[in-house]
């Protein structure tokens, strides 16, 4: 794929105002990572969920709480205001065959942890990783590498 953002230059200005609209500081970063990754897990992306561990790790996060991630419902080592937001990135990304994706209860439990400003922070960050998911699946970065130095 070549690079979308030397066909798309807005697409940088775009990303910059996401990453600075979901870190904001209403949530800690190292949630709003969490929430990613698990977003690169669910959506079967090597090169997320590489990523956002990869940050997770420079941030100080521990390998056994990056790891838990992906079993996150029976993992221990979560609070629950980590654990109501990875509910919210499952609900928003595992369809539900049996009902609403985000139901009223799951939205209450995280309104019982986050203020009304971190719930919409928290928001745009599964929006953020979200908007990156066609370009991940689509163009089939390489994890490891630089976006700067793959795209053809």
């Amino acid at each position: 794929m070549s690079d979308p953002t030397e066909l798309v230059p807005e697409l940088k200005e775009l990303a910059g105002w996401l990453y600075r609209a979901a870190g904001n500081r209403s949530v800690p970063r190292g949630t709003i990572g969490l929430v990613q990754l698990r977003a690169g897990q669910i959506v079967g992306s090597t090169y997320l969920t590489a990523m956002h561990a990869g940050l997770l790790r420079k941030a100080g996060e521990s390998d056994g709480r990056i790891d838990a991630v992906a079993t996150w419902r029976t993992a221990g080592c979560f609070t629950g205001a980590e654990r109501a937001a990875l509910a919210l990135v499952d609900a928003v990304l595992i369809a539900n065959p049996h009902g609403e994706r985000v139901p009223d209860a799951l939205y209450a439990e995280a309104a019982r942890h986050y203020a009304p400003k971190a719930l919409a922070t928290l928001t745009i960050a599964i929006g953020q990783v979200n908007f990156f998911v066609p370009l991940a699946l689509i163009g089939k970065p390489v994890p490891g590498v630089a976006p700067s130095e793959q795209w053809t």
